[in-house]
């Protein structure tokens, strides 16, 4: 972790499959508290491989706010679905691969 006075980062590396998602779910609720209105940036460009239960743990820390940061091709285009399958806006969602906006006065 590096605690930054712009922004805290979390480099990742090697495999988020198994206890490694628990270990950065941990990280991440124990940094979230000291961000003072910092930005959380995930470093991902030392993964190899993430799991399903990565890709979600990773979906919400996206969600949350946190940037998620990739090199390759299989890490960037993990991290170009998340950003197109779990739009920030809750009121988004994807239909036929593209993402449009839900009314909620339609959705009765």
């Amino acid at each position: 972790m590096e605690d930054e006075p712009h922004q805290v980062t979390l480099k990742l590396e090697g495999s988020l499959a198994g206890t490694w998602v628990i270990e950065l779910e941990d990280s991440w609720r124990a940094v979230s508290p000291t961000l003072a209105g910092r930005p959380l940036c995930v470093h991902l460009t030392e993964v190899e491989h993430v799991d399903n239960a990565g890709k979600y743990l990773l979906a919400l820390l996206r969600c949350s706010g946190a940037q998620l940061i990739a090199d390759g091709i299989v890490m960037t285009e993990l991290v170009r679905t998340i950003a197109e399958d779990w739009p920030p806006d809750p009121k988004q969602a994807r239909f036929g691969g593209r993402v449009i906006r839900k009314n909620p006065k339609t959705l009765r």
